[in-house]
């Protein structure tokens, strides 16, 4: 090499693969690691969840005593429900229950979600008053609301018969029993989906109503062509799980307020389940009942996941 020639650049040296082995070996690993922190939760859903499911579809073609005898009959169970009389009342009390206690919650749970999404004061201390009747037990806010609708005693029928209004037996009048309990599921209900909606709410970019008010927009158009569609999935969410709550569980409210009654306006087809297992030992009876109850329930959810596309039917409208 002369003097003034360039000396050669020494070649980079390639970059040396990693050990397929230790990758694998890696990954095996994490996800053994894994299932050993999803084996708890798994193991309770499986023991507590899936084996009462399996036991009790199992029961639905047995008859039992209530002291240790099973005896297979087959569809004798179903070809009962299908005669009974009061199946059909529990049902249609259930659907009349259903058609106002869902749409009522969520109208109410959105409106209040977007009235303090805005910035106002004490917005913190509105909050945490509507989520707080979630926060207490079922059984505790049945017993206060049963103390206050008395027809004696309770504080809102003394507070009507001071203004000159004649109270109705709240619950005592098959009239208004079934009422009062939609309503108070709607009171107990409506605070807990009002944070989902918010959550929903929170997500949506603010750069879209900046730019609607730059357009004119007014509140009507906004929440029409903006907040609605964008809200789609979170309203898909709250529509089925607020349906399967209220199918199971204003039955705490109906036991303690009203006990099914009067005469049998408040049994519901959840309420009339319970009865049938625990009040009269039909337990095979009741489930095939749960059996015709959880069928509804998963072709409800079939129904509006098509209907919906699982929350994604606004999208892409104007």
């Amino acid at each position: 090499m002369t003097v003034g020639e360039k000396a050669p650049e020494a070649a980079a040296p390639a970059p040396s693969a990693a050990p397929v082995g230790r990758s694998t070996g890696r990954g095996k690993a994490e996800t053994r690691a894994a299932w050993l922190f999803l084996a708890p939760d798994l193991l309770g859903l499986l023991t507590f969840l899936g084996l009462p499911m399996v036991l009790s579809v199992a029961l639905a073609f047995m008859r039992v005593d209530g002291f240790g005898t099973y005896e297979f009959v087959g569809l004798e169970n179903f070809r009962r429900m299908l005669g009974d009389p009061q199946f059909y009342d529990s049902l249609r009390l259930t659907l009349v229950y259903l058609v106002l206690v869902v749409p009522l919650t969520f109208g109410a749970s959105l409106g209040l979600a977007v009235l303090i999404q805005r910035r106002m004061p004490f917005v913190g201390v509105f909050r945490s008053a509507f989520f707080l009747p979630y926060s207490v037990s079922v059984v505790v806010v049945g017993l206060v609301w049963e103390f206050m609708l008395s027809d004696d005693v309770g504080v809102v029928g003394i507070a009507l018969r001071a203004v000159g209004v004649r109270p109705p037996s709240w619950l005592g009048d098959p009239d208004f029993a079934l009422f009062t309990v939609v309503g108070l599921c709607v009171w107990f209900w409506m605070g807990y989906y009002m944070i989902i909606f918010l959550a929903g709410l929170q997500d949506i970019p603010r750069d879209y109503y900046e730019a609607a008010r730059l357009d004119g927009a007014g509140a009507w158009a906004v929440f029409r062509h903006i907040t609605w569609p964008l809200l789609a999935p979170t309203s898909f969410f709250v529509l089925l799980t607020l349906t399967v709550a209220a199918v199971t569980g204003g039955f705490e409210l109906i036991l303690v307020l009203t006990n099914g009654g009067p005469s049998n306006g408040t049994s519901v087809l959840v309420f009339y389940i319970y009865q049938q297992a625990f009040t009269f030992g039909e337990f095979g009876y009741a489930s095939a009942l749960s059996a015709f109850l959880v069928l509804i329930l998963l072709a409800w959810s079939m129904m509006l996941f098509a209907l919906t596309r699982g929350g994604r039917f606004s999208h892409g409208r104007s």
